[in-house]
């Protein structure tokens, strides 16, 4: 009797680890599907009308302004190496209160941009392909990408690559083709335009294009997730982390300085026409090169949104593992079977399904997921600055403090994400404002569940 129960204790721990099998290129391609290599061609009018022109700068500036949120990944993930990213953080930082309201506001970037994701895969292959219903095409998207992640994170991880290759190679298409142009018929627009502006210049437009910019970064933080399941040590995190944010600045500002130049249609017009801004990327490359490059960017966009997706519930599936093996999500999501944490991910499989099927009802339900997505994922950067200080500086347990590193930075960082957030949209400050609530509401019940068990 004693030796099963010794045997039940092991398969009960078992049940609740996962598989080291992840390497420094895996974590990449992880960072870089959640992220997606052409992630400004959706909002390249936009950004260049708010900007004056000067898009390139902008994503120069933000890709300055989030290496204050990957610094803070950086030197947590190799003190705390857990599952769970920001809500391990923030329970070692900050205290188990704050660790959890950090794990749940993390909730409605990690469970929900997938279903933005799976969505916009959707509508892209319906446009391309109008008899297949955009239904069809977003419930296939779903059902690959869940058999993948199902079947561990290295297989996925595999395909993951090949995509991003894919997509890699068709930024590539699009920067020799647009070279070539420039070469060939010259700018449309000053050659430093995308970097001062076609007009007159304004650091404060460039301030507020930025705010808007910094939302194309987001899922390199997903990296973070994987700590548990890489062979090697945090520090290889830490590095990915730093890695993917720069290695995507860079592609952003490469490409939006590149479309820039191409684009027929000055910054001040796209501003008056709001209604141009949407497929000003598009419209670029068809006058400058071509309908073939924009099927082509269309439909890597569109296999790119799913497996950004296929990211995204790989990191949502270890945020709710987290939780629940610390019993603050329902304990059976800790399950695992085979080191992976199957549970975890077809529940987050279900919650993102539901939440692509009610965007896809309602007239703008697209645009509030969006704008709620952006307040979870911001919320959660917040706090895990605050863990940083509450870590190295407050609670003084990685040794030396270092005031640039352990202060500084991070005050920085949470300062530029609450800027970003008070520029959010009203409707999703008051649905992640509703969301926090709730948060607390199932704090204050655990609580006092916890005092009445003692």
């Amino acid at each position: 009797m004693e030796s099963s129960g010794r045997a039940g204790a092991t398969e009960s721990s078992e049940d609740r680890r996962l598989r080291r099998t992840l390497g420094f290129r895996d974590l990449v391609v992880y960072g870089l599907l959640f992220i997606a290599p052409m992630a400004p061609v959706g909002v390249f009018g936009t950004l260049d009308a708010k900007s004056h022109g000067a898009v390139a700068l902008v994503y120069l500036v933000a890709t300055v302004a989030m290496a204050f949120t990957a610094f803070s990944y950086a030197q947590m993930v190799q003190v705390v190496p857990r599952a769970g990213s920001v809500f391990a953080y923030a329970r070692a930082g900050l205290g188990e209160g704050p660790g959890f309201v950090a794990g749940w506001m993390a909730m409605l970037d990690y469970l929900l941009i997938p279903a933005v994701a799976y969505l916009f895969s959707g509508i892209a292959m319906n446009a391309l392909v109008p008899s297949v219903s955009r239904w069809v095409w977003t419930a296939l998207a779903v059902l690959v990408t869940t058999l993948l992640n199902l079947r561990g994170v290295r297989t996925a991880a595999r395909v993951g690559f090949a995509v991003l290759a894919l997509e890699v190679v068709v930024l590539l298409v699009f920067a020799v083709a647009a070279v070539v142009v420039l070469v060939q018929d010259g700018a449309r627009r000053g050659w430093l335009s995308p970097l001062t502006g076609d007009g007159t210049f304004s650091s404060t437009a460039v301030l507020g294009a930025v705010s808007v910019a910094v939302l194309s970064y987001l899922g390199f933080d997903a990296i973070a997730s994987f700590a548990e399941e890489v062979a090697g040590g945090a520090g290889k995190v830490a590095r990915a982390v730093l890695f993917c944010l720069v290695l995507a600045g860079a592609l952003f500002v490469v490409q939006t300085y590149l479309v820039a130049l191409l684009e027929p249609v000055s910054s001040a017009r796209l501003a008056a026409e709001p209604v141009r801004q949407g497929s000003a990327f598009y419209d670029a490359v068809d006058v400058s090169v071509g309908s073939w490059l924009h099927d082509l960017v269309a439909v890597s966009k569109a296999i790119g949104a799913a497996f950004a997706a296929l990211a995204g519930q790989a990191a949502a599936g270890r945020l709710v593992f987290a939780m629940a093996r610390e019993r603050r999500l329902p304990h059976f999501l800790a399950r695992t079977d085979s080191g992976v944490p199957r549970v975890a991910l077809l529940g987050a499989a279900v919650v993102t399904t539901v939440a692509a099927v009610w965007a896809a009802q309602s007239a703008d339900g697209l645009d509030h997921l969006v704008s709620v997505v952006d307040i979870g994922a911001l919320s959660a950067f917040v706090l895990l600055h605050a863990s940083v200080v509450g870590w190295f500086a407050v609670r003084r347990r990685g040794g030396r403090v270092r005031p640039l590193r352990h202060m500084v930075a991070p005050v920085l960082g949470a300062a530029i994400t609450v800027a970003v957030i008070w520029e959010a949209a009203g409707s999703a400050q008051v649905v992640g404002a509703l969301w926090l609530a709730a948060g607390l509401a199932v704090l204050a019940v655990r609580g006092v569940r916890a005092r009445g068990a003692a």
